[in-house]
């Protein structure tokens, strides 16, 4: 029998993904459960592995290319017989041809394969377990490493890629046919670490005047999720807020790993607590009132795109713990190392562009939510004081823009007051 490997939805928005590498070459041995190539969607790359045992007969969709959901990418042939067969209708499918004399012999593309993020999981692993991630477990193969010697960094103990290439020193390269390296091509650590070392492929050379530059996957995404938002009726509502007593709290806490972004997400949070309608979103002549406060956070990705990593449950967390989660989300963000639910699950967005100086700037409602907040820089401001006299405050200008089929402008004045009042008079609050 030939089975034909799809090209996973790995979201519910994914219409097409790239082939960022396959980890397998024509002939070779598939094992059920094996890591057979690399896909990336509009925010991540994520393992895909076979359902079946069998051999790799042919590759339909090179590394590099893109296909649609759905699409055949390589054909895996359970005997030698069968070999010839599946690469004369890998060259039929390659030529545009149909797949139909493969389909009656062909497992449901949802059960074909199986679909594994890179992302770290939440879950617990059970004692006395080995766990590792499928990464992991070609490079250990291919290094001659037993994966009972590693001692596992990821949560609960998981063994993750950078355990074994510790334990090998990398001073073997893998004698894989594909390099595993190649898998995410486009790593960039953040500001704060050394850079990341970068293959000559994956180092962009400057556009020359009048060049046409593709756009990455993400970059198609965003494009795509900015004309859905040009269907959505939106309004504006600017607030000045005074940030003294936000800034002082910050150089409290900032010693302790708290960042700007954890309080401002923090104090957003509360306040949504008292605004449903606000982290509400539109449905068919219907308002969806969504049960936690996800907040997700725009961050802008070093080789283009952006990406929203998702604080969830916000409220309900406290703000140290919001802050390791939140450098998690940005680290493994930069690498796209994220599942689709760590990006894709926000109902509230903050884009905060302070850090650049910006005094104020209209956001763009992303799809399917009902607000998004965009954040200013804080400046030192002259202001009449209470008593009649000039002063100098430092203050911040956020701008919210909310869709007007459900929320209106009174709603969104409300909430704006109220997280000036707990930002001025009650941000000590945050800290507990």
């Amino acid at each position: 029998m030939i089975h034909e490997i799809f090209m996973p939805a790995l979201s519910s928005t994914m219409t097409e993904g790239k082939i960022t590498s396959w980890l397998k070459s024509p002939g070779d041995k598939i094992e059920k459960g094996e890591t057979v190539l690399v896909v990336e969607s509009d925010k991540a790359d994520m393992d895909v592995e076979s359902f079946n045992e069998g051999i790799l007969a042919a590759i339909v969709v090179p590394a590099g290319e893109t296909a649609d959901v759905g699409a055949a990418l390589g054909l895996l042939a359970e005997t030698e017989a069968e070999v010839e067969e599946a690469k004369q209708k890998a060259a039929a499918l390659s030529n545009g041809g149909s797949a139909a004399p493969v389909a009656a012999a062909v497992v449901p593309p949802s059960f074909d394969i199986t679909v594994t993020s890179t992302a770290k999981p939440a879950a617990a692993v059970p004692s006395g377990r080995l766990v590792a991630s499928p990464r992991a477990k070609k490079l250990a193969k291919d290094f001659g490493i037993s994966l009972e010697s590693l001692v596992g960094s990821g949560p609960h103990g998981r063994i993750v890629a950078e355990d074994v290439e510790a334990a090998a020193g990398k001073a073997k390269a893998p004698v894989a046919p594909v390099a595993v390296a190649a898998v995410a091509p486009a790593v960039v650590a953040p500001a704060t670490k050394a850079p990341a070392s970068k293959s000559p492929a994956s180092i962009a050379t400057p556009p020359t005047p009048g060049q046409v530059v593709k756009m990455n996957t993400m970059q198609i995404a965003v494009v795509k999720n900015m004309m859905v938002s040009l269907d959505v009726p939106v309004f504006r509502v600017s607030y000045t807020i005074t940030t003294e007593a936000l800034d002082k709290l910050y150089r409290q806490v900032k010693p302790k790993g708290v960042t700007m972004s954890a309080l401002l997400a923090k104090a957003i949070a509360m306040t949504l607590q008292k605004h449903p309608l606000l982290y509400a979103s539109y449905v068919e002549n219907g308002i969806h009132y969504n049960g936690d406060i996800n907040i997700a956070v725009a961050v802008a990705m070093p080789d283009g795109g952006l990406i929203t990593p998702v604080l969830k449950k916000a409220d309900q967390q406290d703000l140290y713990s919001l802050s390791r989660s939140w450098k998690d989300l940005v680290d493994r963000a930069r690498t796209k190392q994220l599942a689709p639910d760590e990006y894709n699950s926000g109902t509230f967005t903050i884009s905060n562009l302070g850090m650049f100086g910006v005094d104020s700037f209209d956001a763009i409602l992303p799809p399917g939510q009902g607000s998004i907040i965009a954040i200013g820089a804080t400046r030192p401001t002259v202001v009449a004081t209470a008593d009649g006299m000039m002063g100098v405050r430092q203050q911040m200008t956020v701008n919210i823009t909310c869709d007007h089929r459900i929320i209106y402008g009174a709603d969104a004045a409300s909430f704006l007051k109220d997280l000036a009042k707990l930002i001025e008079t009650d941000v000590q609050s945050l800290t507990l």
